[in-house]
């Protein structure tokens, strides 16, 4: 069995994906529109170029999303998407790329588990946590 995250956006999936990709070093390996595809005529007209499903590769982890379906985007709440990091260093500079233009919850910080933690909501409405915990 393998557990992914899936998060659904307001739109700006594409956006989101690319920001994803740069901050995570990861690398977008799927990103359908409705344009083309057997759904196009199950959304407006101006959604086609709207992402369907999205895949972005980070080292063996996987990360997908999509563009909620007009009128069935609800906010993000009650979950957060947690990285564990084994470096101080790439756990800070993973929190301050998330961060940017959006809303940090708890600032990256040492904890009595982990060298550093920090919260925030990032600028399309996701919620994230960054771990480095301490070494046992």
């Amino acid at each position: 069995m393998k557990l992914n995250t899936y998060l659904m956006f307001n739109g700006q999936c594409e956006a989101a994906f690319r920001f994803y990709e740069r901050c995570l070093g990861g690398r977008i390996a799927t990103m359908m529109t409705h344009e083309g595809s057997p759904m196009a005529g199950h959304v407006p007209p101006e959604w086609g170029k709207k992402i369907m499903h999205a895949t972005l590769v980070v080292g063996d982890q996987v990360l997908m999303g999509s563009d909620a379906p007009p009128g069935h985007y609800k906010q993000p709440q009650g979950f957060s998407v947690a990285i564990g990091i084994s470096s101080v260093a790439d756990a800070e500079r993973i929190f301050q790329a998330l961060a940017e233009n959006g809303t940090v919850q708890m600032p990256m910080q040492e904890t009595f588990w982990a060298l550093r933690f920090g919260m925030l909501v990032d600028q399309f409405g996701i919620p994230w946590m960054i771990n480095c915990e301490k070494p046992a």
